[in-house]
């Protein structure tokens, strides 16, 4: 893989730090910025929205331009936000900056997955997708973990600093000129219809895989959010040992990434075993031992199953190459919004992946079936 795509996922990877480490950011910045922890909480509500609502928006926006600028202005805005952001000491501000940087996140995110397909052949192609969105997992593993240990030694402050130097190699290669021939991706505005790409979005397969993708992130979602509740009040685990549960879900989750960019998921095989996992992590959650290694299985299932529906979203929707990305940022980003709210309704959020996955399951079936 080009260096510059390993750039790319670094900033990805500080973007989905960016987007995950409040929760373990909320108690020291409640007490800072003076306001209730519910109120701090909600900021991860606002980056959420964000990206569902930027994804299109922004990719849109950036059909127009010349895609490494597109990329280089939505990352510049993106640091320079989250800046303001560290400096605050007004709440409303704080809020006001995470929704920004949410869509100039999911603006990045929406050109970067073609922009990074379109630099490889096309046999790499499922790889190249796999490393971008390993930098999400890695997010998760390293990313949250260091912020909030940076968070409790320096202040919530300097998780955001952190998260800004980060983006900051993969903003300089993308405002330097590339090598002649390097940079081969259309996109001057004689190149895009968007008329035409919104069409070609309509197609039955690529809704039935945009669904099914949004479900599959949902249930993924609805029990990662409770890992830590299930791992102290079902298994009976000290919560010294909620951050070693977590990781292994992560660990997975990486492992995942990376095999589905390697070999060919069998995609109506993994959504069948999808549903039995996430009920045997429900059977077997009081033992912790089941629980670590049914945790560690299902994060890789969960995101090689994520990663295999981008990558065949990317690839039914050749005539939409400034859409697609951003209609499977939003695909997934649903998931992750709505898949922890079903969770804490229903009050059993393992049931509730479950249910999820078999929709999906279902969703897949139907659409075969047709």
């Amino acid at each position: 893989m080009p260096l510059f795509l390993h750039v790319l996922a670094l900033a990805v990877f500080a973007q989905g730090t960016s987007e995950f480490m409040l929760s373990g950011l909320v108690p020291d910045l409640a007490r800072d910025l003076g306001v209730a922890p519910a109120a701090a909480a909600a900021l991860t509500a606002a980056y959420a929205a964000g990206m569902i609502v930027g994804a299109p928006l922004m990719a849109a926006v950036g059909a127009r331009l010349p895609r490494r600028p597109a990329l280089a202005g939505f990352l510049a805005a993106f640091v320079l936000v989250h800046v303001l952001g560290a400096l605050t000491t007004d709440f409303a501000v704080l809020f006001g900056t995470r929704a920004v940087v949410a869509v100039m996140n999911a603006g990045f995110l929406a050109l970067a997955l073609p922009h990074a397909v379109s630099l490889v052949p096309e046999a790499r192609r499922p790889r190249a997708t796999a490393l971008l969105l390993s930098g999400v997992t890695l997010a998760c593993v390293v990313g949250v973990p260091a912020g909030a240990v940076l968070g409790a030694a320096y202040g919530w402050r300097a998780a955001f600093w952190a998260v800004a130097l980060l983006c900051l190699p993969a903003l300089l290669m993308l405002l330097r000129r590339p090598a002649p021939g390097r940079d081969r991706v259309p996109a001057g505005p004689a190149d895009v219809s968007l008329r035409r790409e919104l069409t070609a979005l309509r197609s039955g397969p690529l809704r039935a895989t945009l669904t099914v993708a949004a479900l599959v992130n949902g249930a993924t979602f609805a029990g990662f959010a409770f890992l830590a509740v299930i791992a102290t009040d079902t298994a009976g685990l000290p919560p010294v040992a909620v951050p070693g549960l977590l990781a292994a879900f992560g660990a997975g989750a990486f492992l995942g990434v990376t095999a589905a960019g390697r070999t060919t998921l069998r995609l109506p095989l993994a959504l069948a075993v999808l549903p039995a996992g996430w009920a045997l992590i429900a059977a077997l959650g009081a033992h912790p031992v089941p629980l670590f290694l049914l945790a560690a299985a299902q994060g890789a299932l969960s995101f090689a199953l994520g990663t295999t529906l981008v990558s065949r979203t990317l690839h039914l929707a050749p005539d939409a190459p400034s859409l697609s990305g951003a209609f499977a940022t939003v695909a997934l980003n649903t998931g992750a919004f709505a898949g922890p709210l079903l969770a804490a309704a229903t009050t059993t959020p393992l049931w509730t992946s479950a249910t999820l996955a078999l929709v999906a399951l279902a969703c897949w079936a139907g659409t075969r079936r047709a």
